[in-house]
Protein backbone atom coordinates (compact mmCIF):
# COMPACT_ATOMS: atom_id res chain seq x y z
CA UNK A 1 0.00 0.00 0.00
CA UNK A 2 1.01 3.61 -0.62
CA UNK A 3 1.74 5.40 2.62
CA UNK A 4 -0.07 8.68 3.47
CA UNK A 5 3.33 10.40 3.62
CA UNK A 6 4.06 9.61 -0.02
CA UNK A 7 0.55 10.79 -1.04
CA UNK A 8 1.13 14.07 0.79
CA UNK A 9 4.26 14.63 -1.26
CA UNK A 10 2.03 14.92 -4.37
CA UNK A 11 0.01 17.83 -2.89
CA UNK A 12 0.03 20.78 -5.35
CA UNK A 13 -1.63 23.07 -2.83
CA UNK A 14 0.61 23.03 0.17
CA UNK A 15 -0.59 25.06 3.14
CA UNK A 16 1.30 27.80 4.90
CA UNK A 17 0.67 28.06 8.62
CA UNK A 18 -1.66 30.98 9.37
CA UNK A 19 0.82 32.55 11.79
CA UNK A 20 3.34 32.86 8.92
CA UNK A 21 0.90 34.85 6.72
CA UNK A 22 0.41 38.58 6.90
CA UNK A 23 -2.72 40.54 5.95
CA UNK A 24 -2.42 44.05 4.53
CA UNK A 25 -4.77 46.85 3.52
CA UNK A 26 -3.33 46.87 0.00
CA UNK A 27 -3.96 43.15 -0.31
CA UNK A 28 -7.54 43.56 0.94
CA UNK A 29 -8.22 46.34 -1.56
CA UNK A 30 -6.73 44.35 -4.40
CA UNK A 31 -8.82 41.30 -3.38
CA UNK A 32 -12.02 43.37 -3.54
CA UNK A 33 -11.08 44.73 -6.95
CA UNK A 34 -10.25 41.21 -8.16
CA UNK A 35 -13.62 39.89 -6.93
CA UNK A 36 -15.47 42.69 -8.74
CA UNK A 37 -13.53 42.01 -11.94
CA UNK A 38 -14.35 38.30 -11.69
CA UNK A 39 -18.05 39.07 -11.28
CA UNK A 40 -18.01 41.46 -14.25
CA UNK A 41 -16.22 38.98 -16.51
CA UNK A 42 -18.52 36.19 -15.33
CA UNK A 43 -21.58 38.24 -16.31
CA UNK A 44 -20.11 39.05 -19.72
CA UNK A 45 -19.27 35.40 -20.34
CA UNK A 46 -22.72 34.26 -19.26
CA UNK A 47 -24.35 36.82 -21.57
CA UNK A 48 -22.18 35.62 -24.46
CA UNK A 49 -23.10 32.01 -23.71
CA UNK A 50 -26.83 32.75 -23.69
CA UNK A 51 -26.75 34.96 -26.80
CA UNK A 52 -27.88 33.56 -30.19
CA UNK A 53 -25.00 33.46 -32.62
CA UNK A 54 -26.09 32.89 -36.18
CA UNK A 55 -24.58 32.25 -39.56
CA UNK A 56 -26.39 33.06 -42.79
CA UNK A 57 -26.03 31.13 -46.02
CA UNK A 58 -27.73 31.20 -49.41
CA UNK A 59 -28.44 27.70 -50.70
CA UNK A 60 -30.60 26.05 -53.35
CA UNK A 61 -34.19 25.79 -52.13
CA UNK A 62 -34.75 22.30 -50.76
CA UNK A 63 -38.16 22.86 -49.23
CA UNK A 64 -40.02 19.93 -47.79
CA UNK A 65 -43.41 21.65 -48.11
CA UNK A 66 -44.22 20.39 -51.60
CA UNK A 67 -44.70 22.04 -54.96
CA UNK A 68 -47.53 24.31 -53.84
CA UNK A 69 -47.59 27.50 -51.82
CA UNK A 70 -50.41 29.38 -50.13
CA UNK A 71 -51.01 33.07 -50.66
CA UNK A 72 -53.02 34.62 -47.82
CA UNK A 73 -54.63 38.00 -48.45
CA UNK A 74 -57.16 40.50 -47.16
CA UNK A 75 -57.75 43.28 -49.68
CA UNK A 76 -60.47 45.96 -49.72
CA UNK A 77 -61.82 47.47 -52.95
CA UNK A 78 -63.94 50.59 -52.27
CA UNK A 79 -65.32 50.68 -55.85
CA UNK A 80 -65.69 46.99 -56.80
CA UNK A 81 -68.99 45.26 -56.04
CA UNK A 82 -68.97 41.83 -54.42
CA UNK A 83 -71.46 40.78 -57.13
CA UNK A 84 -68.67 40.69 -59.69
CA UNK A 85 -65.43 40.54 -57.66
CA UNK A 86 -63.47 37.57 -59.00
CA UNK A 87 -60.18 36.04 -57.81
CA UNK A 88 -58.16 34.42 -60.59
CA UNK A 89 -54.81 32.60 -60.60
CA UNK A 90 -52.51 31.89 -63.56
CA UNK A 91 -48.89 30.82 -64.00
CA UNK A 92 -46.26 30.19 -66.67
CA UNK A 93 -47.10 26.47 -66.80
CA UNK A 94 -50.51 27.25 -68.25
CA UNK A 95 -52.60 27.04 -65.08
CA UNK A 96 -55.59 29.35 -65.35
CA UNK A 97 -58.16 29.17 -62.54
CA UNK A 98 -61.01 31.70 -62.78
CA UNK A 99 -63.36 32.98 -60.10
CA UNK A 100 -62.05 30.91 -57.18
CA UNK A 101 -64.71 30.74 -54.45
CA UNK A 102 -63.98 27.73 -52.23
CA UNK A 103 -61.33 29.42 -50.08
CA UNK A 104 -62.45 33.03 -50.65
CA UNK A 105 -64.83 35.18 -48.63
CA UNK A 106 -66.37 38.47 -49.76
CA UNK A 107 -67.94 41.17 -47.58
CA UNK A 108 -69.62 44.38 -48.80
CA UNK A 109 -67.92 47.53 -47.49
CA UNK A 110 -68.54 51.28 -47.61
CA UNK A 111 -66.07 53.92 -48.86
CA UNK A 112 -64.51 53.96 -45.37
CA UNK A 113 -63.81 50.20 -45.63
CA UNK A 114 -66.33 49.32 -42.92
CA UNK A 115 -68.40 46.16 -43.39
CA UNK A 116 -72.01 46.93 -44.32
CA UNK A 117 -73.54 43.46 -44.42
CA UNK A 118 -73.12 39.73 -44.15
CA UNK A 119 -70.79 37.65 -46.27
CA UNK A 120 -71.72 37.76 -49.94
CA UNK A 121 -72.22 34.34 -51.52
CA UNK A 122 -72.15 33.91 -55.27
CA UNK A 123 -75.56 33.29 -56.78
CA UNK A 124 -76.75 31.19 -59.67
CA UNK A 125 -73.89 30.50 -62.10
CA UNK A 126 -74.03 33.10 -64.85
CA UNK A 127 -72.71 30.63 -67.47
CA UNK A 128 -75.93 28.61 -67.02
CA UNK A 129 -78.26 31.53 -67.68
CA UNK A 130 -80.77 30.91 -70.44
CA UNK A 131 -81.54 33.93 -72.64
CA UNK A 132 -84.14 32.23 -74.79
CA UNK A 133 -84.21 32.14 -78.58
CA UNK A 134 -83.22 35.31 -80.39
CA UNK A 135 -85.99 36.86 -82.45
CA UNK A 136 -86.29 39.94 -84.65
CA UNK A 137 -90.06 40.10 -84.20
CA UNK A 138 -91.33 43.55 -83.23
CA UNK A 139 -92.74 43.27 -79.72
CA UNK A 140 -94.53 46.11 -77.91
CA UNK A 141 -92.49 47.04 -74.87
CA UNK A 142 -94.53 47.00 -71.68
CA UNK A 143 -91.71 48.33 -69.50
CA UNK A 144 -91.60 51.98 -68.46
CA UNK A 145 -88.45 54.04 -69.17
CA UNK A 146 -87.29 55.38 -65.82
CA UNK A 147 -85.25 58.49 -65.13
CA UNK A 148 -83.88 60.00 -61.94
CA UNK A 149 -86.78 62.38 -61.49
CA UNK A 150 -89.45 59.65 -61.68
CA UNK A 151 -87.62 56.69 -60.16
CA UNK A 152 -88.36 57.43 -56.51
CA UNK A 153 -92.04 58.14 -57.12
CA UNK A 154 -92.51 54.84 -58.99
CA UNK A 155 -90.63 52.85 -56.32
CA UNK A 156 -92.84 54.30 -53.59
CA UNK A 157 -96.09 53.85 -55.51
CA UNK A 158 -95.81 50.20 -56.56
CA UNK A 159 -95.31 47.31 -54.10
CA UNK A 160 -92.94 45.77 -56.68
CA UNK A 161 -90.77 47.72 -59.06
CA UNK A 162 -88.58 45.46 -61.21
CA UNK A 163 -85.96 47.39 -63.12
CA UNK A 164 -83.63 46.40 -65.94
CA UNK A 165 -80.49 48.56 -65.71
CA UNK A 166 -78.87 48.26 -69.13
CA UNK A 167 -76.58 49.89 -71.68
CA UNK A 168 -77.30 50.00 -75.44
CA UNK A 169 -73.72 49.07 -76.33
CA UNK A 170 -73.78 45.97 -74.10
CA UNK A 171 -74.01 42.58 -75.81
CA UNK A 172 -75.82 40.96 -72.87
CA UNK A 173 -78.27 43.87 -72.59
CA UNK A 174 -79.18 43.37 -76.23
CA UNK A 175 -79.56 39.61 -75.63
CA UNK A 176 -81.99 40.36 -72.80
CA UNK A 177 -83.92 43.08 -74.63
CA UNK A 178 -86.38 40.88 -76.67
CA UNK A 179 -87.21 38.68 -73.67
CA UNK A 180 -87.58 41.68 -71.38
CA UNK A 181 -89.85 43.55 -73.79
CA UNK A 182 -92.07 40.48 -74.33
CA UNK A 183 -92.20 39.68 -70.61
CA UNK A 184 -92.99 43.32 -69.81
CA UNK A 185 -95.85 43.30 -72.28
CA UNK A 186 -97.29 40.10 -70.76
CA UNK A 187 -96.97 41.47 -67.22
CA UNK A 188 -98.48 44.81 -68.25
CA UNK A 189 -101.63 43.15 -69.53
CA UNK A 190 -101.74 40.60 -66.72
CA UNK A 191 -101.22 43.10 -63.88
CA UNK A 192 -102.37 46.40 -65.33
CA UNK A 193 -100.59 49.21 -63.41
CA UNK A 194 -103.79 51.29 -63.36
CA UNK A 195 -106.26 48.61 -62.27
CA UNK A 196 -104.07 46.12 -60.40
CA UNK A 197 -101.14 48.27 -59.31
CA UNK A 198 -99.06 45.53 -57.68
CA UNK A 199 -96.07 45.47 -60.05
CA UNK A 200 -94.35 47.58 -62.65
CA UNK A 201 -91.47 46.64 -64.92
CA UNK A 202 -89.13 49.46 -65.87
CA UNK A 203 -85.89 50.06 -67.73
CA UNK A 204 -83.00 52.42 -67.09
CA UNK A 205 -80.49 53.37 -69.76
CA UNK A 206 -77.27 53.75 -67.76
CA UNK A 207 -75.59 55.73 -70.54
CA UNK A 208 -78.28 58.40 -70.09
CA UNK A 209 -78.90 57.99 -66.34
CA UNK A 210 -75.36 57.46 -65.09
CA UNK A 211 -76.04 59.07 -61.71
CA UNK A 212 -79.11 56.90 -61.08
CA UNK A 213 -77.14 53.74 -61.90
CA UNK A 214 -74.26 54.87 -59.71
CA UNK A 215 -76.66 55.50 -56.83
CA UNK A 216 -77.85 51.91 -57.08
CA UNK A 217 -74.29 50.56 -57.44
CA UNK A 218 -74.77 49.18 -60.93
CA UNK A 219 -71.39 47.97 -62.24
CA UNK A 220 -72.39 45.24 -64.67
CA UNK A 221 -74.96 45.33 -67.47
CA UNK A 222 -77.68 44.23 -67.52
CA UNK A 223 -78.61 44.17 -63.82
CA UNK A 224 -82.18 43.25 -62.86
CA UNK A 225 -83.08 44.75 -59.51
CA UNK A 226 -86.26 44.22 -57.47
CA UNK A 227 -87.46 47.11 -55.31
CA UNK A 228 -90.10 46.28 -52.72
CA UNK A 229 -92.23 49.05 -51.36
CA UNK A 230 -92.41 47.49 -47.87
CA UNK A 231 -88.69 46.89 -47.38
CA UNK A 232 -87.58 49.83 -49.47
CA UNK A 233 -88.64 52.12 -46.65
CA UNK A 234 -86.05 50.48 -44.39
CA UNK A 235 -82.62 51.92 -44.88
CA UNK A 236 -79.35 50.10 -44.34
CA UNK A 237 -76.33 52.37 -43.89
CA UNK A 238 -78.12 55.17 -45.70
CA UNK A 239 -79.14 53.12 -48.74
CA UNK A 240 -82.46 51.50 -49.62
CA UNK A 241 -82.66 47.73 -49.56
CA UNK A 242 -83.46 45.86 -52.74
CA UNK A 243 -82.65 42.54 -54.42
CA UNK A 244 -80.84 41.30 -57.50
CA UNK A 245 -82.18 38.65 -59.84
CA UNK A 246 -79.66 36.02 -61.02
CA UNK A 247 -81.99 33.54 -62.73
CA UNK A 248 -82.63 32.76 -66.39
CA UNK A 249 -83.39 35.67 -68.72
CA UNK A 250 -85.81 34.09 -71.16
CA UNK A 251 -89.40 35.37 -71.33
CA UNK A 252 -91.00 32.45 -69.49
CA UNK A 253 -88.51 32.62 -66.59
CA UNK A 254 -88.97 36.37 -66.16
CA UNK A 255 -92.78 36.08 -66.23
CA UNK A 256 -92.68 33.17 -63.78
CA UNK A 257 -90.42 35.11 -61.43
CA UNK A 258 -92.77 38.11 -61.50
CA UNK A 259 -95.84 35.92 -60.97
CA UNK A 260 -94.35 34.34 -57.86
CA UNK A 261 -93.30 37.73 -56.49
CA UNK A 262 -96.74 39.22 -57.11
CA UNK A 263 -98.74 36.25 -55.75
CA UNK A 264 -98.13 36.97 -52.02
CA UNK A 265 -99.23 40.61 -52.46
CA UNK A 266 -102.91 41.20 -51.73
CA UNK A 267 -104.46 42.95 -54.76
CA UNK A 268 -106.45 45.37 -52.60
CA UNK A 269 -104.34 46.06 -49.52
CA UNK A 270 -101.01 45.54 -51.34
CA UNK A 271 -99.61 43.93 -48.19
CA UNK A 272 -96.69 41.62 -48.81
CA UNK A 273 -96.38 38.08 -47.46
CA UNK A 274 -92.84 36.82 -48.20
CA UNK A 275 -93.79 33.32 -47.07
CA UNK A 276 -95.81 32.97 -50.24
CA UNK A 277 -92.74 33.01 -52.49
CA UNK A 278 -91.38 29.60 -53.50
CA UNK A 279 -87.87 28.52 -52.61
CA UNK A 280 -87.08 28.01 -56.29
CA UNK A 281 -87.65 31.70 -56.97
CA UNK A 282 -85.94 32.84 -53.79
CA UNK A 283 -82.71 31.06 -54.74
CA UNK A 284 -82.45 33.35 -57.78
CA UNK A 285 -82.95 36.44 -55.62
CA UNK A 286 -80.21 37.91 -53.52
CA UNK A 287 -79.99 41.10 -51.56
CA UNK A 288 -78.33 43.68 -53.79
CA UNK A 289 -75.22 45.44 -52.48
CA UNK A 290 -76.12 48.49 -50.40
CA UNK A 291 -72.66 49.87 -51.11
CA UNK A 292 -70.33 49.57 -54.05
CA UNK A 293 -67.24 48.17 -52.30
CA UNK A 294 -66.00 44.71 -51.37
CA UNK A 295 -63.43 43.17 -49.04
CA UNK A 296 -61.92 40.01 -50.47
CA UNK A 297 -60.12 37.71 -48.05
CA UNK A 298 -58.92 34.13 -47.89
CA UNK A 299 -56.15 32.18 -49.57
CA UNK A 300 -55.25 30.46 -52.82
CA UNK A 301 -52.83 27.60 -53.52
CA UNK A 302 -50.37 28.26 -56.32
CA UNK A 303 -47.49 26.36 -57.86
CA UNK A 304 -43.98 27.48 -57.00
CA UNK A 305 -43.43 29.06 -60.40
CA UNK A 306 -43.87 32.64 -61.65
CA UNK A 307 -47.55 33.50 -61.79
CA UNK A 308 -50.27 36.06 -61.17
CA UNK A 309 -52.98 36.63 -58.60
CA UNK A 310 -55.61 38.79 -60.29
CA UNK A 311 -58.68 40.40 -58.73
CA UNK A 312 -61.14 41.94 -61.17
CA UNK A 313 -64.77 42.25 -62.20
CA UNK A 314 -65.89 39.08 -63.95
CA UNK A 315 -69.17 37.66 -65.19
CA UNK A 316 -70.28 35.32 -67.93
CA UNK A 317 -73.51 37.22 -68.54
CA UNK A 318 -72.69 40.89 -67.84
CA UNK A 319 -70.68 43.58 -69.57
CA UNK A 320 -68.62 46.28 -67.86
CA UNK A 321 -67.76 49.82 -68.81
CA UNK A 322 -63.98 49.69 -68.41
CA UNK A 323 -63.71 53.50 -68.38
CA UNK A 324 -65.74 53.58 -65.14
CA UNK A 325 -64.06 50.69 -63.35
CA UNK A 326 -61.86 51.79 -60.47
CA UNK A 327 -59.57 49.11 -59.07
CA UNK A 328 -58.27 51.16 -56.12
CA UNK A 329 -57.55 48.94 -53.15
CA UNK A 330 -56.13 48.78 -49.65
CA UNK A 331 -54.01 45.76 -48.73
CA UNK A 332 -54.71 44.80 -45.12
CA UNK A 333 -52.68 41.61 -45.39
CA UNK A 334 -50.70 39.74 -48.02
CA UNK A 335 -48.27 36.94 -47.19
CA UNK A 336 -46.90 33.72 -48.60
CA UNK A 337 -46.70 30.33 -46.91
CA UNK A 338 -47.96 29.53 -43.45
CA UNK A 339 -49.49 32.37 -41.45
CA UNK A 340 -47.82 33.21 -38.13
CA UNK A 341 -49.88 34.21 -35.14
CA UNK A 342 -48.76 37.33 -33.23
CA UNK A 343 -48.26 35.10 -30.17
CA UNK A 344 -45.79 32.89 -32.02
CA UNK A 345 -43.79 35.88 -33.19
CA UNK A 346 -43.78 37.25 -29.65
CA UNK A 347 -42.40 33.96 -28.32
CA UNK A 348 -39.64 34.12 -30.91
CA UNK A 349 -38.34 37.58 -30.08
CA UNK A 350 -34.75 36.47 -30.35
CA UNK A 351 -35.32 35.70 -34.04
CA UNK A 352 -36.98 38.99 -34.97
CA UNK A 353 -33.71 40.65 -36.08
CA UNK A 354 -33.42 37.92 -38.72
CA UNK A 355 -37.02 37.23 -39.78
CA UNK A 356 -40.44 38.82 -39.80
CA UNK A 357 -39.34 42.07 -41.39
CA UNK A 358 -40.58 41.50 -44.94
CA UNK A 359 -43.13 38.67 -44.88
CA UNK A 360 -45.98 41.23 -45.04
CA UNK A 361 -44.37 44.05 -47.00
CA UNK A 362 -47.65 45.38 -48.46
CA UNK A 363 -49.66 45.28 -45.24
CA UNK A 364 -51.74 48.39 -44.52
CA UNK A 365 -50.76 50.07 -47.79
CA UNK A 366 -53.31 51.88 -49.97
CA UNK A 367 -53.28 52.16 -53.75
CA UNK A 368 -55.96 54.69 -54.63
CA UNK A 369 -56.80 56.04 -58.08
CA UNK A 370 -58.61 59.36 -57.76
CA UNK A 371 -58.95 59.45 -61.57
CA UNK A 372 -55.80 61.57 -61.82
CA UNK A 373 -54.36 58.76 -63.96
CA UNK A 374 -57.32 58.73 -66.32
CA UNK A 375 -59.54 55.74 -67.20
CA UNK A 376 -58.75 52.05 -67.72
CA UNK A 377 -56.05 51.95 -65.04
CA UNK A 378 -54.63 48.62 -63.91
CA UNK A 379 -52.65 48.57 -60.64
CA UNK A 380 -49.80 46.06 -60.73
CA UNK A 381 -47.57 44.73 -57.96
CA UNK A 382 -44.37 42.85 -58.73
CA UNK A 383 -43.39 40.58 -55.84
CA UNK A 384 -40.07 38.74 -55.58
CA UNK A 385 -40.37 35.98 -53.01
CA UNK A 386 -37.57 34.19 -51.19
CA UNK A 387 -37.80 31.53 -48.52
CA UNK A 388 -36.10 32.04 -45.15
CA UNK A 389 -35.47 29.11 -42.81
CA UNK A 390 -34.11 29.27 -39.27
CA UNK A 391 -32.34 26.14 -38.00
CA UNK A 392 -31.21 25.56 -34.43
CA UNK A 393 -28.46 23.25 -33.18
CA UNK A 394 -29.34 23.55 -29.54
CA UNK A 395 -30.30 19.89 -29.42
CA UNK A 396 -28.38 16.84 -30.49
CA UNK A 397 -29.77 17.18 -34.02
CA UNK A 398 -30.54 20.10 -36.27
CA UNK A 399 -34.12 21.29 -35.89
CA UNK A 400 -35.98 23.76 -38.07
CA UNK A 401 -37.52 26.44 -35.88
CA UNK A 402 -39.47 28.33 -38.52
CA UNK A 403 -39.90 28.56 -42.28
CA UNK A 404 -41.33 31.69 -43.87
CA UNK A 405 -41.46 33.47 -47.19
CA UNK A 406 -40.39 37.07 -47.39
CA UNK A 407 -40.79 39.31 -50.40
CA UNK A 408 -39.96 42.65 -51.91
CA UNK A 409 -42.71 44.64 -53.61
CA UNK A 410 -42.70 47.18 -56.42
CA UNK A 411 -45.99 48.72 -57.54
CA UNK A 412 -46.97 50.62 -60.65
CA UNK A 413 -49.98 51.63 -62.71
CA UNK A 414 -50.63 50.87 -66.36
CA UNK A 415 -53.35 52.01 -68.72
CA UNK A 416 -54.97 49.28 -70.74
CA UNK A 417 -57.54 48.83 -73.48
CA UNK A 418 -58.98 45.91 -71.56
CA UNK A 419 -60.85 45.70 -68.28
CA UNK A 420 -58.77 47.18 -65.42
CA UNK A 421 -57.58 44.70 -62.78
CA UNK A 422 -55.51 44.53 -59.61
CA UNK A 423 -52.62 42.25 -60.47
CA UNK A 424 -50.09 40.70 -58.09
CA UNK A 425 -47.28 39.13 -60.10
CA UNK A 426 -45.17 36.83 -57.94
CA UNK A 427 -41.86 35.19 -58.73
CA UNK A 428 -40.20 32.75 -56.35
CA UNK A 429 -36.45 32.59 -56.05
CA UNK A 430 -34.82 29.15 -56.62
CA UNK A 431 -32.52 29.99 -53.69
CA UNK A 432 -33.34 30.19 -50.02
CA UNK A 433 -31.75 31.98 -47.07
CA UNK A 434 -30.73 29.60 -44.30
CA UNK A 435 -30.06 31.10 -40.88
CA UNK A 436 -28.39 28.66 -38.50
CA UNK A 437 -28.13 29.11 -34.74
CA UNK A 438 -24.69 28.13 -33.41
CA UNK A 439 -24.86 28.00 -29.60
CA UNK A 440 -21.68 27.74 -27.51
CA UNK A 441 -21.07 24.44 -25.77
CA UNK A 442 -21.39 24.24 -22.00
CA UNK A 443 -17.85 22.86 -21.70
CA UNK A 444 -16.57 25.95 -23.51
CA UNK A 445 -18.46 28.12 -21.05
CA UNK A 446 -17.00 26.26 -18.02
CA UNK A 447 -13.47 26.43 -19.48
CA UNK A 448 -13.75 30.20 -19.97
CA UNK A 449 -15.17 30.56 -16.48
CA UNK A 450 -12.22 28.72 -14.94
CA UNK A 451 -9.82 30.79 -17.04
CA UNK A 452 -11.43 33.99 -15.77
CA UNK A 453 -11.26 32.96 -12.12
CA UNK A 454 -7.71 31.55 -12.33
CA UNK A 455 -6.41 34.38 -14.50
CA UNK A 456 -7.78 37.17 -12.34
CA UNK A 457 -6.65 35.41 -9.15
CA UNK A 458 -3.11 34.91 -10.54
CA UNK A 459 -2.76 38.43 -11.89
CA UNK A 460 -4.06 39.89 -8.63
CA UNK A 461 -1.58 37.76 -6.68
CA UNK A 462 1.32 38.95 -8.84
CA UNK A 463 0.27 42.58 -8.48
CA UNK A 464 -0.06 42.16 -4.72
CA UNK A 465 3.41 40.60 -4.50
CA UNK A 466 4.95 43.39 -6.60
CA UNK A 467 3.18 46.06 -4.59
CA UNK A 468 4.14 44.43 -1.23
CA UNK A 469 7.82 43.96 -2.22
CA UNK A 470 8.01 47.53 -3.51
CA UNK A 471 6.80 48.89 -0.19
CA UNK A 472 9.33 46.72 1.74
CA UNK A 473 12.13 47.92 -0.51
CA UNK A 474 11.19 51.57 -0.01
CA UNK A 475 11.12 51.09 3.74
CA UNK A 476 14.62 49.49 3.70
CA UNK A 477 16.03 52.38 1.68
CA UNK A 478 14.54 54.94 4.06
CA UNK A 479 15.87 52.97 7.05
CA UNK A 480 19.38 52.88 5.52
CA UNK A 481 19.40 56.63 5.03
CA UNK A 482 18.58 57.19 8.69
CA UNK A 483 21.63 55.23 9.79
Amino acid sequence: MVSPTKLKSMDFYRKIPRDLTEASLSGAGLSIVAALVMMLLFGMELSSYLAVNTTTAVVVDKSADGDFLRIHFNISFPALSCEFASVDVSDVLGTNRLNITKTIRKFPIDPHLKTTGEEFHSGHGSHDINHGEETKEEIPDGSVPLVSSSFDSFSKHFPLLIVNFNAPWCYWSNRLKPSWEKASSIIYHKYNPETDGRVLLGSVDCTEEAELCKRNHIQGYPSIRIFRKGSDLKEDHGHHEHESYYGDRDTDSIVKMVDELVAPIHPETHKLDLDGISNKTLKHLKKAPVTGGCRVEGYVRVKKVPGNLIISAHSGAHSFDSSKMNMSHVVSHLSFGRMFSPRLLTDMRRLLPYIGQSHDKLNEKAFINQHEFGANVTIEHYLQVVKTEVITRRTAQEHSLVEEYEYTAHSSIAQTYYLPVAKFHFELSPMQIMITENPKSFSHFITNLCAIIGGVFTVAGILDSIFHNTIRLVKKVELGKNF
